[in-house]
């Protein structure tokens, strides 16, 4: 008899934990879309502007930048071509474009794009990087090789990171 008076005390006690617990959840939920409501009523600033976004060439680059860190160079190609119709001289949109070309294996185009952006700007020792890790993924190991010793030159990190590694490698 005291094992069921136990049982049903704790069949209790957890039924009103249970909904104690769903009075708090309720509680804090609700007071936090109301604190949310005021805000949106009281504050002039709450409200969305009317202003639109400004979509510039940077605008665009920016957005290319983006979606190509996740992944989606398809759609990042379109983006960085948005950033150079409005900026023709935009080498970064250039070689960035190039390089999204390079990661869909479209080496033809990227290796076009990124000469676009070296004749804009011919000491740019990343540019040279770029076109040769496009090369290497072509399979043009010569021409990788030559574009990673002129970016070296030029001091670019990674590609004095690249020729030592391989330096070593060697070894």
């Amino acid at each position: 008899m005291q094992g069921d008076i136990q049982m049903k005390l704790r069949s209790i006690l957890y039924g009103t934990f249970i909904c104690l617990f769903a009075v708090v959840l309720f509680l804090s939920f609700s007071s936090h879309v109301m604190a949310q409501q005021k805000t949106a009523t009281k504050s002039p600033t709450a409200k969305r502007s009317s202003e639109p976004v400004k979509k510039d060439a940077d605008y665009w680059f920016k957005k290319g930048a983006l979606v190509s860190t996740y992944g989606n160079n398809k759609a990042a190609v379109q983006y960085f071509q948005k950033a150079i119709a409005l900026n023709p001289n935009f080498s970064g949109a250039y070689f960035s474009q190039g390089i999204s070309y390079g990661q869909l294996g479209q080496y033809p185009a990227a290796i076009d794009q990124i000469n676009r952006a070296l004749k804009m700007e011919p000491q740019n020792g990343m540019y040279y990087y770029g076109r040769a890790r496009v090369y290497l993924l072509s399979g043009d190991k010569t021409k990788a090789m030559e574009d990673f010793k002129k970016a070296a030159d030029l001091q670019d990190e990674d590609a004095l990171q690249y020729l030592d590694y391989i330096g070593r490698k060697k070894d």
